[in-house]
């Protein structure tokens, strides 16, 4: 297994060339001044900006205005995490990549342009890269922004429910809910309702979180189980509670993140902040009570540490360091809390992160995606979990690094 996942450099660099000579054929966008290059970066610096800057180095796409760019929630991850390091450093590059990737995604009319939003499938991962145009639109009045802001919280108005309410993951997984798409949706809820001054949205945004705990907490482990059919008839689903068969630590690491970020924007008398802070502190024993002792970090599938071939997996790893310490420095949680997510994160440094000899960081051991259906192939099984394919710098875990960095002012 561990042979398995040993990537060496120079099928590193090779896919790295690979993805730039295909980027560089993507259409034209805005003709703009390109962000400036990284070159050695140093390591003395925090490991929030050295993992921003690495981004920065080994992608095309953020230093050149011309190429092709995704509107997908793994990249609206990523641009949130640049933001949250950008509001503290001030940084130019990253305000240039930030306002690029604006420029590239929404046009003049507030249109979002790429194969990957198509506002007809009613995904939830369509609405993640949304919270970076709230800020676009506060620096630069351009409404276009503001326009495209509109454009996705109305597509939500039309997001298909189950009986009780809940959000579909996506309308091609009918009355299905994902712990996923707590992340994807209920932050940007949130922080709409906050901007435009509409405050039903804070009802809907709790509410999707709550609903996610009733169906998915497992009151034994404390954990949540990836997914829930309402229908009990999907291949994956247990017939009789709906539930997805395992805990999967990314599903988990999602919707603790959302917790802790609705919470933001959620108004401090809103008769359901007590309970979202309720559940935030159940999640947070469960948390701790996984921990891996040795490593502090996170398992691929979470209470099945040390089971042929399961793994400590960095993308939950970090989520869960973050979830941990910004419930601290918001108050939500315990301060004993903090030791635990310090933990985490030296794990993860230790463990998890390769510093190449310019300073580059690498992140390794992130699991690449994982679902539940349609068909049978992904069927939330223990064995399919450890089998999905492990990647380098995806940034499904490089994102959260990040934001875990910032929290703990490392």
């Amino acid at each position: 297994m561990n042979q398995t996942r040993a990537i060496n450099k120079l099928t590193i660099k090779a896919l790295a060339i690979a993805s730039a000579l295909l980027l560089a054929s993507a259409p034209a966008a805005h003709a703009q001044t390109p962000a400036p290059t990284t070159t050695q970066i140093s390591t003395t610096a925090k490991w929030s900006e050295r993992m921003a800057l690495s981004v920065l180095k080994r992608s095309p796409w953020l230093q050149d205005p011309a190429l092709g760019d995704s509107w997908g929630y793994t990249q609206g991850l990523l641009m949130h995490a640049l933001e949250a390091l950008e509001h503290q450093n001030h940084d130019p590059r990253l305000r240039t990549a930030l306002q690029q990737y604006g420029d590239k995604m929404v046009d003049a009319q507030g249109q979002i342009h790429n194969k990957d939003y198509k506002p007809l499938d009613n995904s939830l991962d369509n609405i993640n890269s949304g919270k970076l145009l709230f800020q676009l639109y506060t620096d630069t009045k351009q409404e276009k922004y503001k326009i495209a802001l509109q454009k996705l919280h109305a597509e939500l108005q039309q997001q298909p429910k189950t009986s009780d309410g809940g959000y579909w993951h996506k309308k091609k997984y009918p009355s299905q809910m994902w712990l996923d798409g707590a992340y994807m949706a209920s932050p940007f809820v949130a922080q709409y309702a906050a901007y435009f001054k509409e405050p039903a949205g804070f009802d809907e945004a709790a509410k999707q979180l709550l609903l996610l705990d009733k169906h998915l907490r497992d009151p034994k482990t404390g954990l949540l189980y990836h997914g829930w059919d309402e229908k009990h008839v999907q291949a994956w689903a247990n017939p009789q509670t709906g539930q997805s068969p395992n805990f999967w630590g990314r599903a988990i690491g999602w919707y603790g993140m959302a917790l802790v970020d609705v919470l933001d924007y959620l108004p401090t008398q809103h008769p359901d902040r007590p309970k979202l802070v309720q559940v935030l502190d159940r999640l947070a024993v469960a948390i701790q009570k996984y921990q891996d002792p040795t490593s502090g970090l996170w398992y691929q599938v979470v209470d099945k540490g040390g089971q042929p071939g399961n793994y400590l997996e960095a993308s939950a790893s970090c989520m869960f360091v973050y979830t941990l310490a910004k419930g601290v420095n918001k108050g939500y949680l315990n301060k004993k809390y903090r030791p635990v997510a310090q933990k985490g994160f030296d794990g993860i440094t230790t463990k998890l992160i390769e510093v190449k000899p310019d300073g580059e960081l690498n992140l390794l051991q992130v699991c690449e995606v994982a679902g539940l259906g349609p068909g049978t192939e992904r069927n939330g099984s223990y064995e399919y979990y450890v089998g999905e394919r492990i990647k380098i710098n995806d940034l499904k875990g490089v994102g959260p690094f990040i934001l875990a960095s910032l929290e703990l002012n490392k």
